[in-house]
């Protein structure tokens, strides 16, 4: 059942209020949080003070949103007006923006509770929450394990009901891997359905903002709120406005949905068994399943890394100390103070994808890669665009493998690169795509089924996502923080 549908109508209902909701969050996080490393900013003060506007509203007759007086979360590159953002850098400590991103207006406006700011890859360069300043983040099923990146906090924050949902980004995989790895819902919107103002870019033409929830019906609420045009970002699309929440429950029996064998064949073995079985689930309910072969899906993942770090390299050019961050105390001249600055206060994971990026945007190395990955990128669109004339949906792993011991990445680099292998295609494509939790490995840890849409389909994905979740029951959701029998 919906954790959102539940918490509103207690609160209706005047079960619990606003305020005892919150505090039973916040005290959730301050028990649970030093195990998890989920939240690196807690905002208490503000919680409460929005959970007594809506207990007030309520208490006045007012009619409220669904999410009014729900408790959430938000990834640290999301803006938020007078709370830091650091984006887990120390060149960004301290910085306090002066608006608020879009997607967080919007919920805040209908009334949204928000807890803090949680942990993720610096800058949002990672798939493990281990390139943080303020360390990693954990995973709750095991907490010797990652809980992915970059969205690592988000996704334990609410996997661990430390959040009845939270907001990330999603550059590569950022939102649904990290829900694999923590058995949650990671929804992935398409490139322009949701504005990216106030989103602190990493790569521009790969960013997107996104869900993360305990359920799918959760996912649409919250994805139902902050889709839209905006006029404050020029990649915005002005002619989407699905009502996805609607369409959760349309029979999905004759849908047609395509397997991409590439994808399938190179996750391991438990984790292709939990796919294969959920696709069985899928022909069980009326569905009708095709494998097939897609090989430009295996050239997205080398073509991903040279056009997001050539955009990094654009993007974080501002942060010199003197446009942007915190410059270095100590220098001789500007230039020692920007290669200071630079050097002292970017990680090595941000440094090492900086200096890729002006690599393959330098002179002679240019058309040798950046051109060609660009290619790629629209050979890819094409195939898609091929493929979706046939399918309705696409049913791939979300990750070859489930979570990362922690540190594992730093001696196993080829699972490092490849354990974005079956996001980055739909980033580069700018489709639709969520995770949904299919199954557990042989050490409890949970595995995510990846379920791909043609441009702005969220609502059909999140349909077929909604009456698998139905048909198969649940597979153990966390709950290490706040338990929603209250």
């Amino acid at each position: 059942m919906s954790n959102v549908i539940k918490l509103h109508n207690l609160l209706l209902n005047k079960e619990i209020s606003a305020r005892e909701l919150a505090e039973k969050y916040l005290s959730a996080i301050n028990c649970c949080n030093p195990d998890l490393n989920a939240y690196i900013n807690i905002t208490e003060e503000d919680a409460i003070l929005k959970a007594d506007i809506i207990d007030r509203k309520i208490a006045g007759g007012e009619d409220i949103d669904m999410l009014a007086g729900i408790p959430m979360t938000l990834k640290d590159n999301i803006s938020t007006k007078g709370t830091e953002t650091t984006c887990c850098s120390k060149i960004l400590e301290g910085y306090k923006p002066i608006y608020n991103a879009t997607a967080w207006q919007r919920l805040k406006d209908r009334g949204a509770v928000h807890l803090g700011k949680t942990n993720m890859d610096e800058f949002a360069m990672g798939c493990t929450c281990e390139t943080s300043v303020f360390g990693s983040s954990k995973n709750p099923y095991n907490t010797d394990f990652v809980a992915g990146g970059s969205s690592g906090g988000t996704a334990s924050a609410v996997s661990a009901n430390l959040a009845v949902y939270g907001i990330g980004s999603d550059t590569g995989g950022s939102v649904r891997q990290p829900a694999s790895f923590c058995g949650c819902v990671g929804l992935k919107p398409t490139y322009g359905a949701v504005s990216r103002y106030g989103l602190i870019a990493y790569a521009s033409s790969l960013d997107t903002v996104g869900v993360l929830a305990g359920n799918v019906t959760d996912a649409a609420i919250v994805f139902d709120r902050i889709l839209g045009f905006d006029p404050m970002d020029s990649t915005s699309t002005p002619d989407f406005s699905a009502c996805t929440f609607d369409f959760l429950n349309k029979n999905i029996s004759g849908r047609k949905i395509g397997v991409p064998k590439e994808l399938l064949e190179r996750a391991s073995g438990e984790v292709r068994d939990c796919v294969v079985k959920a696709i069985g689930d899928f022909e069980n309910m009326g569905c009708e399943v095709e494998y097939f072969s897609m090989p430009s899906l295996v050239t997205a993942l080398p073509a991903y890394y040279i056009i997001a770090c050539a955009e990094a390299s654009s993007n974080l050019g501002r942060y010199d100390g003197i446009r942007y961050g915190n410059k270095s105390e100590h220098f001789e001249s500007i230039h020692h103070m920007i290669c200071k600055t630079r050097g002292e206060k970017f990680g090595d994971e941000v440094k090492k994808r900086i200096i890729l990026g002006t690599f393959v945007l330098s002179e002679g190395y240019y058309d040798k890669y950046y051109a060609k990955a660009q290619a790629l990128r629209f050979e890819l669109k094409s195939q898609f665009e091929k493929v979706f004339e046939k399918y309705d949906a696409l049913i791939t792993p979300t990750s070859p493998k489930t979570a990362f011991k922690l540190s594992q990445v730093q001696t196993d680099k080829e699972g490092a690169f490849n354990a974005d292998l079956c996001t980055v295609p739909v980033n580069l494509a700018g489709l639709p795509a969520l995770s949904v939790p299919c199954g557990k490995d042989s050490l409890g840890l949970p595995i995510g089924m990846q379920i791909i849409g043609n441009k702005f389909s969220e609502s059909h994905i999140l349909n077929l996502a909604h009456k698998y979740e139905e048909a198969r029951g649940d597979f153990g959701i966390n709950n290490m923080g706040v338990r929603l029998d209250v």
